[in-house]
């Protein structure tokens, strides 16, 4: 049998990290499997629906690099599939119209709250006769459309994470909603259970690969399945991704988006290796890798039972890896929208190099190269309080005079004599080398920190500004202070 599975996000908001490494599980176990993975959008649930979330949804798995063999498929284009297959449970009488209004519904869950029991419907209009029905139709109360559940009765199925799994029916709040009805006794959009059933039987779906919160709906589903005589799929539920604190990760934790990780600097390799360890080990005890060398060894077996905590710093660290071992030219182009977006002005490709080149090592996010580098592109230096402190010193003027002199006297500065100017203006002053290169980073970068400073100093020196290099009015600037 060909494995085919799918995602099926709602567009009711952005692609969210649960989804994504959903997603990428379902991509994982076709490319094992030399299967086929689809994408649909579950976009029934109009009110809430956006096309600015589709698209969202669907530009997260092109970063991503989750590629699907068919799709996307809309819901709202299946509507006249949805109506046939209600028409067949009603014909058989595996379904009926519910006539109750909101508030006998509500009257009926204050009652079982009353008595302590789990709020359900109490199935009372499953056997309405024919008359019944029309007086309710008369009265002008609009109805839903039911699926009967058996009750009482076991439904158990085997899942490809956490086994045998067994849920009683009397646990499943009776009689199913599946879809409602429009003012012209037609069925409108139906309702998620009933939707998903028969989009998969449609779109032959051998693995329903989904979040355990899925658990209970599974059961409602497998019922659907048997009443409309088709195939039951495999099951497998993925563990939830949790905070710290072990509850379901939200909002109030960070970013929770895939579009927000994306602005916040991660690259799309260093997420998917991450979104990959949320649940799932390596039987060869790798942490770092590829999506397709997961694919080679990718099993159920080896995805915990137990929701997964999100940890940021193991994020940071396998971002970073990939940025340190990333091909400079490659990096560059990352990081060229974030520079952009500062509102840098970027000039030469050749500098820009070099700039990325001083500043990788330090790299955590791609985000960190904005600051980073704040004072390779801005004309106008702030200077921290701990530089003015310096810089405000008496011995620090003619450190800086004798560099500023130093570098109108080198005629081409390069690396080597960058390195070397450092050593001879320390000579000329009888200091050591660092009572040097301090006041002059200060000078250059408005901070007692940052990445190499002969590094720095050559990428200044080499952008003029009104006929002077920025390094010497940098200089300038802060004899001035």
């Amino acid at each position: 049998m060909a494995v085919r599975v799918r995602i099926a996000p709602s567009p009711t908001g952005n692609l969210h990290i649960g989804t994504a490494r959903t997603a990428l599980f379902n991509w994982l176990y076709a490319k094992r499997h030399q299967g086929e993975f689809i994408l649909r959008v579950e976009d029934t649930d109009q009110e809430r629906s956006q096309d600015k979330y589709t698209q969202n949804i669907l530009e997260g798995l092109k970063w991503l690099g989750i590629d699907y063999n068919s799709g996307p498929f809309f819901q709202t284009q299946r509507l006249e599939q949805y109506r046939a297959a209600i028409h067949i449970l009603l014909d058989q009488e595996l379904a009926y119209y519910c006539y109750c209004t909101e508030a006998e519904l509500e009257q009926m869950r204050e009652e079982q709250k009353a008595q302590k029991q789990a709020p359900r419907y109490d199935n009372r209009h499953r056997y309405l006769t024919k008359q019944q029905r029309a007086e309710f139709a008369a009265a002008g109360r609009k109805p839903v459309i039911r699926f009967m559940i058996e009750e009482p009765r076991e439904v158990s199925w085997f899942d490809m994470v956490r086994g045998e799994v067994t849920w009683n029916t009397k646990d499943l709040g009776g009689d199913l909603v599946i879809a409602r009805v429009d003012d012209h006794g037609q069925v409108s959009l139906p309702l998620y259970n009933f939707a998903v059933v028969i989009d998969d039987i449609d779109m032959e779906i051998t693995h329903v690969i989904r979040g355990e919160d899925h658990i209970a709906n599974t059961a409602k589903q497998i019922l659907l399945y048997e009443a409309l005589g088709a195939e039951i799929p495999e099951f497998c539920h993925l563990p939830l991704i949790l905070n710290s604190q072990g509850a379901k990760i939200s909002k109030r934790d960070g970013a929770t988006s895939v579009s927000e990780f994306q602005q916040l600097g991660y690259v799309p390799e260093a997420f998917n290796n991450y979104m990959v360890l949320l649940g799932w080990s390596d039987p060869n005890g790798r942490e770092i890798f590829t999506p397709s060398e997961v694919a080679e060894v990718f099993e159920f077996e080896r995805v915990n039972k137990a929701g997964a905590r999100f940890d940021w710093d193991k994020l940071n660290w396998l971002n970073s890896q990939y940025l340190h071992s990333m091909d400079v030219e490659d990096l560059c182009d990352r990081l060229i929208p974030f520079w952009q977006s500062a509102g840098f002005e970027l000039g030469d490709r050749g500098w820009l190099i070099d700039v990325v080149k001083l500043i990788a090592p330090s790299l955590t996010v791609l985000t960190d190269a904005v600051e980073m580098t704040r004072y390779l592109f801005s004309e106008d230096l702030a200077y921290k309080d701990e530089a003015i402190t310096v810089l405000k010193q008496e011995s620090t003027k003619p450190v800086l005079i004798a560099v500023a002199q130093a570098l109108k006297d080198i005629e081409t500065l390069t690396p080597e004599s960058a390195s070397n100017l450092f050593q001879t203006v320390a000579k000329s002053l009888s200091l050591k080398k660092g009572a040097v290169m301090k006041p002059l980073r200060c000078a250059l970068s408005g901070d007692i920190h940052g990445p190499d400073l002969s590094a720095s100093l050559l990428l200044l020196h080499q952008r003029i500004l009104d006929q002077n290099s920025v390094a010497l009015t940098r200089i300038e600037k802060a004899l001035n202070l």
